[in-house]
């Protein structure tokens, strides 16, 4: 998919790693090509080793193609690294949490590093930990806090930047079915009321279909296999058809 309001732009990129002793590269992209617009939240799901972190880590500005062009916003992220400050926030697998900051410690991290003044830091952060259920455990440290707790403060610390894209790297893999399905209703529900930007890596494919208004399924070495739009009025005849195409392919 491509279009003007492309936020995410992948052209032509491959990525190879060296490998010892002589050997050919391994080459975990292949020459994709892959637009994402503003507003959209794209569920990237595929095998172990399909390539989804690289293409996450390039979009993320932490490694460069070796051939092709990424742009985010219209900028390179690997050499203007520093000018997506507050404009790109991400969830990782882990929650990250610092464990000698409090909860409402660790959501002020980020706009810290923004040199946000201190009330209006402490204002922010607060709210978005209301906003997520954890009103009363703002001075918990992460240690008496559940792993969902603990994830609901990681993403209220993406959140209280403001930034406009989200990368979320297999968030709630960790948790019980339960926490992860509730998790991601209200990480959806938070994306669609604030105008995000999300980009959500996922091994599940029910995860995918629950969060995903489009989802692209990668094939190794990471090329596009399926690409489908998916609205949440879709029937559910549909959208078990969807899921047996995601299992056909996967199972290729």
């Amino acid at each position: 998919m491509t279009g003007a309001n492309s936020i995410i732009s992948l052209e032509g990129v491959t990525k190879s790693f060296a490998n010892a002793g002589g050997k050919a590269p391994y080459v975990a992209v292949d020459k994709l090509d892959l637009n994402v617009e503003q507003g959209q939240m794209l569920a990237l799901l595929g095998k172990t080793g399909c390539g989804k972190s690289t293409i996450f880590n390039m979009i993320a500005g932490l490694t460069e193609p070796t051939s092709g062009t990424v742009k985010v916003d219209g900028r390179n992220p690997f050499r203007e690294f520093d000018s997506f400050r507050g404009k790109l926030a991400i969830v990782f697998q882990g929650d990250r949490l610092l464990p000698w900051r409090t909860a409402i410690g660790n959501v002020e991290l980020g706009l810290e590093m923004l040199h946000m003044p201190a009330a209006p830091r402490r204002e922010t952060a607060m709210r978005w930990l209301e906003m997520l259920g954890l009103r009363g455990h703002e001075h918990d440290y992460p240690h008496a806090l559940s792993g969902g707790m603990r994830q609901r403060v990681s993403i209220a610390r993406a959140f209280a930047t403001d930034a406009n894209i989200l990368l979320c790297d297999a968030p709630f893999s960790a948790l019980d079915e339960m926490t992860a399905r509730a998790l991601r209703a209200e990480f959806v529900k938070l994306v669609r009321e604030n105008g995000k930007t999300a980009v959500f890596i996922t091994h599940s494919i029910n995860e995918a279909l629950e969060i995903g208004d489009r989802l692209v399924v990668l094939k190794r070495p990471a090329a596009i296999a399926v690409d489908i739009p998916l609205a949440g009025a879709t029937p559910a005849m549909d959208r078990e058809a969807i899921r047996q195409q995601i299992q056909d392919v996967l199972a290729a």
